[in-house]
């Protein structure tokens, strides 16, 4: 950290620069409260995508039990493309989920169960559920990340810059108090010695007379 000089122009930076630090400091904890609210919202979110998930895979393994031959489910069923969009969260870039498109190939009829159709659908589900809960945890680690850096100013706010500046206006202004302090005595010291000095200079013109 550079020394800080004890001069008026110097306590003058110190006072602007703390009145900064106070002004963003609410700005910067609303931020903070903000991130902390949408994070509980979004892994709460996360949480039920991933509930949807598993009810969604446990249907898919109940009708996967009616057939006796294991079923490939890709030949007849995968992603195409996916969509995403730009959104903002508490001030934070995130991804928002536009478009899933499906390939579909529809299945012989003559040689796959009857129930495949359901099968599939229950799979297409589960494709967009969990795309879904991918694209929110990646919207968890954006605003985590977002979080810390917030928090880190809070404290650097709070715990450094504030105190900081309000202990230099503290000592410089102690500094040019003592210094005002020590130029009206040094003033009076040389006045006093002026007229001491007139005084003496009077008296000696009178002896001479």
């Amino acid at each position: 950290m550079a020394k800080v000089k004890n001069t008026k122009t110097e306590l003058k930076a110190q006072r602007d620069a703390l009145k900064r630090y106070r002004r963003y400091l609410p700005t910067l904890q609303l931020k903070k409260q903000q991130l902390q609210m949408e994070i509980r919202q979004v892994d709460q979110r996360v949480g039920e995508k991933r509930a949807e998930e598993e009810a969604a895979r446990a249907a898919l393994a109940g009708w996967v039990k009616l057939y006796a031959e294991p079923l490939d489910y890709l030949s007849w069923l995968s992603v195409e493309s996916i969509e995403v969009e730009p959104g903002n969260i508490a001030g934070v870039a995130v991804r928002n989920l536009r478009e899933i498109r499906f390939k579909r190939t529809p299945p012989d009829l003559w040689a796959t169960p009857v129930w495949l159709d359901e099968g599939l659908a229950t799979l297409e589900q589960l494709f967009r559920l969990r795309i879904e809960r991918r694209l929110l945890e990646e919207q968890l680690r954006l605003l985590a990340a977002e979080l810390r850096t917030t928090s880190q100013r809070v404290n650097l706010f709070e715990k450094v810059k504030i105190p900081e500046c309000s202990e230099n206006i503290r000592r410089i202004r102690i500094f040019l108090g003592d210094e005002n302090t020590s130029a009206v005595v040094r003033s009076k010291i040389a006045k006093g010695m002026s007229v001491k000095k007139a005084a003496l200079a009077a008296a000696a013109e009178g002896s001479a007379a």
